[in-house]
């Protein structure tokens, strides 16, 4: 007999949130044009405050943040060019190989321990001999902040500014999957000008902790972007009347932005009671912002379905691997029943 829980408690993304009051309200009363013919001023507004925000010349709103992605990397190298990304990226697991399939290009994975930040002597054991008879021109490096599958983690501005740099004179562009920049900027306690600073484009979500039905944008140069321009529309992401999805942009930079640093404070109030549960394994102290992944004894399918059967929700990332993320969607007291739920059906020694 399937348990009846009053409300699910609901870990599996931070892009599950729903749009609140306010953020409807701005939405409906969003002023809209065309903005395949540019013509549209609350998105040339949230494109210029992205910007400015990140402390980048443009920026140009997408649809989602793997096409944001896939528009940064075609637009900064050539078919048949090799893009250099950690073994654990999402661009690398969850974006279906469009780098591939549509920009023509080939990844070349490195396994880089912090954060899927590489260290400049790593970064020499990539180079290639430069020799266009044989081998792929190396001209991009993609990094990710936070990073999603190593558990949310965060890579010190040192770190980043190091690989910038390096990869800069080893002649590669940067490009920054920052779909949580946002919250690597809360956890560091930095401006997200600074860490978007370590690159030369990035991708920034607004789906996600800040709480808007949809959305991404790329930011970098105004020199790249009449190009990024050009793959969005190739790619099917030319939008009309969209102005009432940058206005939910704008409300949630003033209204959720500040408040990230809640949701990894849920996080690490998850994770220690989860630490306390046998058949859970997961390090509190790891934990930097909204996500925990622990390390379960039973395989991870069976593990969601007995979460699922007394109302939480959350997603497999290994066999024996589970991810749960907090969001405005949540409480810190949610975390605590989601606990003693999890405590009465994962069976463990």
């Amino acid at each position: 007999m399937v348990a009846v829980v009053e409300k699910i408690i609901d870990l599996r993304s931070d892009t599950v949130t729903r749009p609140s009051a306010g953020m409807r309200q701005a939405m409906a009363a969003a002023e809209v044009g065309d903005d395949v013919f540019g013509e549209d001023p609350t998105v040339r507004a949230l494109e210029e405050a992205i910007a400015n925000l990140l402390g980048k010349e443009s920026a140009l709103l997408c649809p989602s943040g793997t096409m944001s992605n896939l528009i940064a990397i075609a637009a900064l190298t050539e078919r048949g060019d090799e893009v250099l990304v950690d073994a654990e990226a999402h661009i690398l697991h969850y974006e279906l190989a469009g780098s591939a399939v549509v920009a023509g290009v080939q990844l070349r994975n490195f396994d880089a321990p912090n954060a899927g930040c590489p260290s400049p002597s790593q970064l020499d054991s990539l180079r290639r001999l430069a020799d266009p008879t044989h081998e792929p021109a190396c001209t991009l490096l993609c990094l990710e902040q936070t990073h999603n599958r190593r558990g949310g983690s965060v890579a010190p501005l040192v770190d980043l500014k190091a690989a910038l740099h390096h990869a800069h004179s080893m002649g590669l562009m940067v490009h920054l999957d920052g779909a949580r920049l946002a919250n690597a900027a809360a956890y560091l306690e930095l401006g997200l000008s600074e860490l978007a600073g370590c690159a030369d484009t990035v991708n920034f979500s607004l789906s996600k902790g800040l709480g808007c039905p949809a959305g991404s944008v790329w930011v970098g140069p105004s020199s790249v972007r009449q190009r990024a321009h050009i793959w969005r529309k190739r790619l099917g992401g030319g939008m009309r009347q969209v102005g009432v999805l940058a206005a939910a942009g704008l409300w949630a930079l003033e209204h959720q932005l500040p408040h990230l640093n809640e949701d990894h404070e849920k996080a690490r109030r998850l994770a220690d009671g989860l630490a306390e549960i046998p058949g859970f394994s997961v390090d509190p102290a790891t934990i930097q912002t909204n996500i925990v992944l622990m390390e379960t004894e039973s395989p991870a399918d069976f593990v969601l379905a007995a979460a699922e059967s007394v109302g939480v929700k959350m997603v497999a990332f290994g066999r024996h691997t589970v991810r749960a993320v907090t969001h405005l969607d949540v409480t810190a007291e949610e975390m605590d029943e989601a606990v003693a739920r999890l405590r009465g059906v994962v069976p463990g020694k």
